[in-house]
């Protein structure tokens, strides 16, 4: 549905730069023999030798033309090159010509706001670099002016017989007692002219120009005359162009709206709306409609360069024509895989590059009856919200047009089932991703939450314990880590140890000297290792060494997981508590080599380091375990929610908090396995 905008009161330079033929000149550029010579590019497939998408100037000459297949091609024209789009998935890949078109556009940016309308396509906001030039250095002021701006054809710019066309356009650049608007485009003209010279230098592809106050305006007059050349329409010129332009010719009216005013007012042109008053197109289309109708007779269109660098969509789509016609579950969705998994290429290169998401998933098919050749317009389409994934997209479009193909088959009374009774033939299907939309900065994975933190506590000089925090990779990096490290056979396994000092228990009160912490493995918190980890400590008097010897079960679930780790074993990899209350909350896997008679003599040190690193973490998290949102759970995984459930439940108590357990030691929360908020 056109909506009608109204027109800025502003003058305003905009221009819409269209690509000469692009598919051919990307394979030219890739192939220089084929330069001058007649050339199509060919989607192809076995039906007479597949649609021309692209057709050179050459060929068109010979009379080829665009709607030919590839054997009607070689009939009008014996020696045209066919050249074949890239084929991937049984279908057409277009990646090499969408890499191509943006390097047009990274260039066309650099002038202002850009809008990439599609593949070989750009709008251009010029207002601002125009005004400027006409400030600083306006044309009139130019000791010259480029050849290529000179070329420009300005459409109702009248010329005397004999007169040099050259000329005739430098005249009506420099005129001083132009209007503003006319001395903007002016400008525009030579900002253009500049800009697809610098297109030609750097990616050798030529490209053609409007350049008008409108985007409207600036589309039209692009296509008129190609290759490699720029029209532009100043306001006086407006109705000389539109009076005589087919009504189907205006976009938005090449559908059943242009259908519709050629039927029922019997309008051809776009200069024949100029007879109807706005109430009278009002009556006939609706308020919106009417008026937008009556803005674009008059060239009024106040639609603006949205500043769009990337696609809002993404989507992917195979046509199956005649007899290529699918005809089966099986065979939809076949082809619905093959198109989910390049949606979901191109879905992920946009969240790496772009830092963009998707969030509507849409199927779309074309089909027929073979005893209604009309049922092809009624296939409906239907959206789902889009989960990230090759699988997922799979299963979602799958299921999709089976929902579609219940509706659409209801009416005739047969069942979807697929088999050889089934009369429906799919002629195109589409999977389409859209409402992207760029990742709220601020943002991130949930994995940030689950990096690794070892929390060992050391003595500061007044003899009180500080935490010294050591922060390996997060959780994905370090298992793709682990996961190379187990292919390289040829690396021999060594024992993983953390050692940390502390004062001897006998004289925890004295100056103690300290022996930095020292990891072997950075990993060693995500890494699940089967050896052991030994805490040698050191006093400062006789330099005992006090070691204990950690060991670590294998979690089942590793295996399981295709030797991915398990969530459990990520968490059970903090430390929520100094490791002397790890000993007693993990009997079977930690052995302590270490004097008896030293460790009673410290009992009520220890618990004051205990509730000291308490205290301190629940200051630092800034909210109470209670007060966590159990939902969260939710959002996992099912089998992630049954073991991390499984492994929290054996650690919860009657009474929430800082209750003291049976060994006088602070009890823990799901709070202290994540790390503090950054504040």
């Amino acid at each position: 549905m056109p909506v009608a905008r109204p027109e800025t009161s502003d003058a305003r330079v905009i221009a819409h730069v269209d690509m000469d033929c692009f598919y051919v000149q990307v394979e030219q550029r890739k192939q220089p023999e084929l330069r001058g010579l007649p050339t199509a590019v060919v989607q192809y497939n076995e039906w007479q030798g597949g649609a021309l998408i692209a057709v050179s100037y050459e060929a068109r000459g010979c009379g080829v033309k665009r709607s030919m297949r590839g054997e009607e091609a070689k009939a009008a024209c014996p020696e045209i090159q066919l050249v074949q789009v890239p084929v991937a998935r049984g279908k057409a890949d277009l990646n090499t010509y969408r890499s191509a078109g943006s390097e047009v556009v990274s260039i066309l940016a650099q002038s202002g706001k850009c809008e990439r309308a599609s593949i070989d396509e750009v709008y251009l906001d010029l207002t601002d670099a125009a005004e400027s030039m006409l400030a600083d250095t306006p044309p009139e002021n130019l000791e010259s002016i480029d050849e290529e701006a000179l070329k420009s054809h300005i459409l109702g710019l009248s010329r005397e017989d004999g007169d040099d066309f050259k000329e005739s356009v430098r005249d009506w650049i420099c005129r001083k007692d132009a209007d503003r608007r006319d001395r903007l485009l002016g400008c525009g003209i030579i900002i253009v002219a500049e800009l697809r010279k610098q297109v030609l230098k750097e990616t050798e592809f030529s490209c053609s120009a409007g350049i008008a106050h409108n985007k409207m305006l600036a589309k039209l007059a692009s296509g008129m005359n190609k290759p490699a050349q720029q029209t532009v329409v100043p306001y006086a010129a407006v109705q000389e162009l539109l009076s005589s332009l087919p009504i189907k010719k205006m976009k938005q009216l090449g559908g059943k709206l242009g259908t519709s005013l050629q039927t029922d007012l019997g309008i051809d042109t776009v200069g024949d709306l100029l007879q109807f008053s706005e109430t009278k197109l009002q009556e006939h289309y609706g308020i919106n409609t009417g008026t937008w109708l009556w803005n674009i007779a008059r060239g009024i269109s106040g639609e603006e360069v949205q500043g769009r660098l990337l696609p809002k969509s993404h989507g992917s789509g195979k046509t199956f024509p005649g007899p290529r016609a699918l005809r089966s579950l099986s065979d939809v969705q076949h082809w619905l895989n093959q198109l989910s998994e390049e949606l979901y290429e191109r879905l992920s290169s946009d969240l790496e590059q772009n830092k963009r998401i998707a969030s509507t998933l849409t199927l779309h098919a074309s089909a027929f009856r073979s005893k209604d050749s009309d049922s092809h317009k009624k296939f409906p389409s239907k959206s789902c919200p889009l989960r990230y994934g090759v699988a997922k997209i799979q299963e979602d479009a799958f299921n999709l047009f089976q929902a579609a193909l219940r509706e659409y088959m209801g009416p005739f009374g047969t069942k979807p089932q697929g088999n050889k009774k089934e009369t429906w033939r799919i002629t195109a299907l589409s999977v389409s991703a859209s409402k992207i939309v760029d990742i709220p900065s601020g943002t991130s994975s949930i994995m940030r939450y689950f990096q690794s933190q070892s929390t060992i506590p050391s003595c500061s000089a007044s003899g009180f314990p500080e935490e010294h925090v050591a922060v390996t990779p997060s959780v994905s990096e370090s298992c793709s880590e682990q996961k190379s490290a187990e292919t390289q056979s040829t690396m021999p396994e060594e024992d993983i140890t953390v050692t940390y000092t502390s004062p001897d228990l006998n004289n925890s009160y004295r100056d103690s000297d300290m022996v930095p912490e020292k990891f072997p493995c950075q990993d060693v918190v995500s890494c699940p290792s089967t050896g052991a980890m030994e805490f040698p400590t050191q006093s400062g008097s006789n330099r005992g060494i006090q070691t204990k010897t950690i060991g670590r079960k294998t979690n089942n679930s590793k295996e399981k997981n295709g030797g991915m780790p398990s969530i459990v074993d990520i968490f059970k990899n903090y430390s929520a508590t100094p490791q002397s209350k790890q000993e007693t909350q993990e009997d079977s896997t930690v052995s302590l080599t270490s004097n008896r008679g030293n460790l009673s003599s410290s009992t009520s040190h220890s618990t004051e380091v205990n509730q000291e690193v308490e205290d301190r973490r629940d200051t630092d998290w800034g909210y109470k375990v209670g007060e966590i949102d159990q939902s969260v759970f939710n959002e996992l995984p099912y089998e992630i929610q049954r073991e991390f459930r499984s492994f929290l439940r054996p650690n919860k108590r009657p009474n929430a908090g800082k209750s003291k357990g049976g060994d006088g030691s602070a009890s823990t929360g799901i709070a202290h396995y994540f790390p503090p908020l950054k504040r």
